[in-house]
Parts: structure tokens; sequence; C-alpha cells
């Protein structure tokens, strides 16, 4: 078995899912959201790097996948979603868990079909594969969607197909 923790960084709220692969598919561990209280940006960062460590140390995952900062309009955005990544990146560093960073559009494409779904797509689509009777939350179902992402890369067994 494999348990891979996707994480959707972002500067208010960090989504996070984890999953596990073994030979009858993916199975849904746990997801939701690290809530990023505003104040000074130490102190916001310091909230993602504990809230991955915690997540890391409970759950204790073999691999780590993140979404990569993509392009965007707002610089300050772009440099605000970055340093949210960096965050979680040097909690899984700490906790020697190995991180693979991954594209939105190559994750949409893995998991959807297609590089450029909505939210709403991705999250049906990952409560389709991981048999949830409800979808995720935006947030939680992107960072699931990731952590699927993974298990299609290295290619686990059975990855995309539903655990029973």
């Amino acid at each position: 078995m494999t348990r891979i923790l996707g994480i959707d960084p972002g500067s208010r709220l960090t989504g996070f899912g984890l999953i596990d692969i073994q030979r009858g598919g993916a199975r849904y561990v746990e997801s939701g959201v690290i809530r990023v209280p505003p104040g000074a940006l130490d102190a916001r960062l310091g909230t993602i790097f504990n809230g991955i460590s915690e997540l890391l140390a409970e759950f204790r995952p073999d691999a780590v996948a993140i979404e990569s900062v993509f392009v965007q309009r707002n610089v300050a955005s772009a440099l605000k979603l970055g340093q949210a990544r960096g965050a979680a990146i040097v909690a899984a560093a700490v906790a020697g868990v190995p991180v693979s960073e991954y594209s939105p559009a190559e994750i949409k494409q893995r998991v959807v079909g297609n590089g450029r779904a909505g939210k709403e797509q991705v999250q049906y689509m990952v409560g389709r594969l991981l048999s949830l009777a409800v979808p995720p939350r935006a947030d939680a179902a992107d960072a699931l969607a990731g952590a699927l992402c993974h298990a299609h890369s290295v290619q686990l067994p059975r990855a995309g197909a539903r655990a029973r």
C-alpha cells in the first residue's frame, strides 16, 4: 500500500487530501482544509507549515503531491501562493517525505481527462473515483486530484480504479 498526501496550497485555505493506493485501487482516507487566519505573513506561513506537519505526523504518507504555481496576472497573488507552497514543501522535507509537483492542467488532464476542466468537474470526478457519497469541497477536491495524479504519474497499480 502507498499513501499519498495531496496539497492544494493557498494563502487563505490550503486544501489537503489523503488516499491509499492498493491492489483494489484508490481508497479515500481523509481530506479538508487548513484555514489560515489573517495576520502577519510569518504567522500565516507558520499555520500552513504546522498544519501540514501535523498531517504528516498523523497519517505518515509515503509521498506528497503539490500543485505548482501557474502564471497569474496578479503578481502579488502568485507570490503569496508560492510562499504557501514553500511552507508546505518545507514541512514535507523536514518530515523526510518526497514531494512531486504537478501543474493544475496536468492534474486536471490525468484525473478528469481535460486539462481545462472546471472546479465542479474535478469535484465530481474525484467523488466518483474515490466512491464518495458527497463530493469534497473545492480545495480538498483539488488536493485529492493532485494525489490521484501522482498515483497515475508513478504508475501505481490501478490508481484510478475505485476500491470496494
